[in-house]
Order: C-alpha cells, then structure tokens, then sequence
C-alpha cells in the first residue's frame, strides 16, 4: 500500500505558528488515515521551531527552491533568520517519505514549508504569490509529488497511478 506524506497540522495536530491547527475535514484523508497510509510530519516543527513561534514568510517571495540554493532566507516576523530551521524541516520531511518509500505528499497551502502552489510574499500582509514552499521544493526535487489540501482529488487520481 502506497503511504502518503500529510502535513500533521491537516490531521488536527496543534504545530502551527499560532499553536493551532487547520483540521481538514475531507472525506479522502479521512479514509486514507483509517487504511494507515498517512504519514503526518511538520517540517517547522522537526526542524526546531517552537510552538507558537512568530510566523515565518520567505524573502522576497522567492520560493523554496531559492532557499535550497542558498540565494534566499526565510524570515520570522520579528526579524529572525530562521533558514537553517526550515532547511533543517525540510530534509527531515524528505527522511521521512523516503523512509516509507513516499511518492506523494499532501501538504498545507501557503506555507513557507508546504505550500506548493502558493508561498505568503515576504511582507508580511497576506498577499501570496505563486511559489513552492522549502520542503515542498525539496521533495519535488527529489521526486515527490507535492499537493496541497485543495487537491485532494488529483492526490487520488496520482495515487491510483501509482497502484497500477
């Protein structure tokens, strides 16, 4: 059975920035969870970060793949360098799914970490930009499939494939 990385704040689990959480109420999830093939993980978390923590925004809107590569950071809201956390998330993440033989992941959109069509600007005024999230990047990079919780029918759709 195909297993299927998730963003553990998605699964209800209290890792947000805000020490909240964003409980998806899918019926698809829901299933997968009760067939064991989701694996829940926070990158921000696994990388260090408290919970609550200042909320985090990439710089410049630049996306993941531009932190991977070194030509940008990712910035906390009072100012604090925080890449080497995000950095840090990210690989644990990709342990994770290459530990479980992942191929697929669903993760929150617009995150710094897993957003995977669209990434918060880096001004801190909840404009968004298309862009990948850090984690998001890198298991893309690394051959994950990366989709964010509003498409959970073209997760399915790729997992079937995957069974096949």
């Amino acid at each position: 059975m195909e297993k299927v990385l998730v963003s553990a704040c998605l699964m209800g689990r209290r890792v947000r920035y805000d020490g909240r959480a964003k409980t998806s109420a899918d019926a698809r999830l829901a299933a997968w969870r009760e067939e064991g093939r989701l694996v829940p993980h926070c990158p921000e978390v696994a990388g260090g970060l408290p919970i609550p923590r200042p909320a985090a925004e990439i710089e410049g809107g630049a996306g993941g793949a531009a932190v991977l590569s070194g030509a940008a950071r990712v910035l906390a809201s009072d100012g604090s360098d925080v890449t080497a956390e995000f950095l840090a998330g990210a690989r644990s993440a990709l342990a994770a799914a290459r530990a479980s033989g992942i191929r697929l992941a669903v993760l929150k959109e617009g995150s710094p970490s897993c957003g995977a069509l669209s990434i918060y600007d880096g001004t801190f005024t909840g404009h968004r930009t298309p862009g990948q999230g850090v984690t998001t990047a890198l298991l893309e990079q690394n051959g994950i499939r990366v989709f964010g919780e509003d498409q959970i029918d073209e997760a399915a759709d790729y997992l079937r494939t995957l069974e096949t």
